[in-house]
């Protein structure tokens, strides 16, 4: 049963169910699926997990029922079995600012160990994966790529944009809210309208945040098919994508194209590619180099800048602009953006698809996935003539403050705050850091450090929406630069840098930093710099006392004793 890890090739595959049913030795086995009302014909078939992180404490999810019934009537469309399962999901937005947070991307983890249990324990075929939101997305698909079987992801699909008189909203509206009434700017009953018209329905948040980004990488990675970046989560094309994912996934089953052959070393370089030109959330870093390392691709973090350095930013939704993903699909989608970048020579077009055929079959006009290229709005898309910048919308940064690295989205950062330096601030703790903004306690021109965030030391690196929306709301964030070894929100905006590494629990230069010390921010350059002698430094760092975990007990003690540098996409050191 190891034979998968490996890789199969193309051609026909066996069927790796013959363990639990074929045989005189299987006919307990087979009682159990008897049990399950199966008949004769559909133990015959092809296996195929179905496997949803639906729930209902999750927006995102909501509608997941749905689109695995129309998954699995795929499957059974294109001569497989579906069998459907779960797994678990956290919500960004309600584990936002408490201890909930601490768990987001701790349960990347978990999502990806319980596919690769449910699967292999029942010797599935092949997988349709049905994630949505931050972490889920990036779990399956390191699922997808750890067990490398037929694999093709469909996600839930994008919210639409709030609406409230002229104004239009989404999610990051009401974290804004609070900063402008903590401002004296805005009514409570204000806040209460935008709070009840932000979020209109199930779907992940509308702006590109990070599960939409991540949905949308799925789509540039080719591991989900065309459209499932942005087809809005309520409509009738949503559903029809998932009945042709089920369909999909047998057809790469009877291929023998399994999901290392999709998520290639060009593969994940269009994902980068993709990504600079949409100028995604900056926790998609962290996300491709954990899908990366279970593909066993290596991708060193400094690297990234060639992407953005030759990729024009194409794309400036929310937070960055004011349009959102249903902007972006009517505008084409994400095909749309690809075709874009292969027109300047930036993709490699080559590769497989979820699809069956390569990317530049997927994107040739007059196929069956190609978009609409007619329909393609320049407000929303622009061309790789007159793009916003000549270079991507994420930056990593490095210097002395961050040696291996941190990130920020560049896209969203003022101009004013592209090059900047002032004194810091510095928290220990998120929670300390949100009082000081709520109370004003700070002056503009300050570079606030939250440091005791990153994946060891929060632990979990918890995203950090609050402390930039208070201080967008407050209409301070071109004025106060946040720097981090935790995370921002992929909705957040300003000169938020995060991912500082080593974070402050490994002894990173950020646990030297002390209130007064002058940091240098230069975005153009990439650089992060701690304007302190060395000497001082390695002297401040000698005092820190031993990394102790926050938390004694349960799945977070044990996260925080393997967990590894953001760098390297916070994955487990398993040594």
């Amino acid at each position: 049963m190891a034979s998968h890890i490996k890789g199969e090739g193309r051609g026909a595959m066996a069927m790796k169910s013959d363990a639990v049913k074929r045989g005189l030795e299987r006919a307990p086995h087979r009682s159990l699926l008897w049990a399950l009302g199966k008949t004769d014909e559909e133990i015959e078939r092809p296996f195929v997990g179905v496997i949803s992180s639906y729930s209902e404490i999750v927006p995102g999810h909501t509608n997941l029922r749905v689109i695995a019934d129309a998954a699995k009537s795929g499957v059974y469309m294109a001569g497989g079995t579906p069998f459907e399962a779960n797994t678990i999901a956290v919500c960004d937005g309600i584990a936002m600012n408490h201890v909930g947070m601490k768990y987001s991307l701790a349960s990347r983890e978990l999502i990806a160990d319980s596919v690769e249990t449910v699967a292999l324990a029942h010797a599935f075929d092949a997988l349709v994966l049905i994630p949505s939101c931050d972490k889920i997305i990036p779990g399956m698909v390191m699922a997808a790529a750890r067990l490398n079987l037929p694999t093709v992801i469909v996600t839930g699909g994008p919210m639409l944009a709030g609406r409230h008189g002229t104004d239009v909203l989404d999610l990051n509206s009401a974290f804004m809210a609070v900063g402008a009434a903590a401002a004296g700017d805005m009514t409570p009953e204000q806040v209460r309208q935008i709070e009840q018209n932000c979020c209109p329905g199930c779907g992940s948040c509308s702006g590109m945040y990070t599960a939409n980004t991540m949905a949308c990488l799925c789509e540039a990675l080719g591991i989900a098919l065309p459209g499932n970046g942005t087809t809005p989560a309520v409509s009738s094309r949503r559903v029809a994508l998932a009945r042709q994912a089920g369909m999909q996934a047998m057809e790469l089953f009877r291929k023998g194209v399994c999901a290392r052959d999709i998520l290639t070393p060009a593969a994940l370089e269009n994902a980068f590619t993709t990504d600079m030109a949409m100028g995604g959330s900056s926790n998609s870093v962290l996300h491709l180099l954990a899908i990366a390392h279970e593909a066993g691709v290596d991708i060193p973090l400094p690297s990234l800048n060639q992407y953005s350095e030759r990729t024009p930013h194409l794309v400036k939704l929310s937070p960055a602009g004011p349009q959102h993903i249903e902007d972006l699909y009517y505008s084409g989608g994400i095909g749309a953006v690809m075709r874009e970048l292969q027109t300047l020579d930036l993709l490699n077009d080559g590769v497989m698809t979820a699809t069956g055929e390569t990317l530049a079959q997927n994107l040739k006009p007059g196929s069956r996935w190609a978009p609409d290229y007619t329909t393609v709005n320049r407000a929303v898309l622009r061309s790789g003539k007159d793009p916003y910048s000549q270079t991507g919308g994420l930056t990593i940064l490095f210097g002395n403050l961050a040696p291996e690295g941190a990130v920020v989205k560049s896209a969203a950062v003022s101009p004013r705050m592209l090059v900047h330096t002032g004194p810091a601030r510095v928290f220990d703790d998120e929670e300390s850091a949100t009082q000081a903004i709520m109370a004003r306690d700070f002056d503009e021109g300050d570079v606030l450090v939250i440091r005791g965030e990153g994946p060891k030391g929060g632990p979990g690196m918890r995203e950090m929406l609050t402390p930039t929306s208070l201080l967008s709301g407050m209409g301070l964030d071109d004025r106060v630069a946040l720097i981090t070894d935790g995370r921002f929100s992929g909705a957040s905006r300003g000169s938020a840098i995060g991912h500082v590494s080593p974070e402050a629990a490994a002894g990173g230069p950020i646990a030297a930093v002390q209130d007064g010390d002058l940091i240098s921010i230069d975005i153009p350059n990439q650089r992060l710099e701690l304007k302190v002698p060395a000497d001082e430094i390695a002297r401040r760092l000698a005092a820190v006392p031993p990394f102790e975990p926050r938390v004694t007990a349960g799945y977070l003690r044990r996260y925080a004793r393997l967990v590894t540098s953001a760098s390297t996409g916070a994955i487990l050191d398993e040594s």
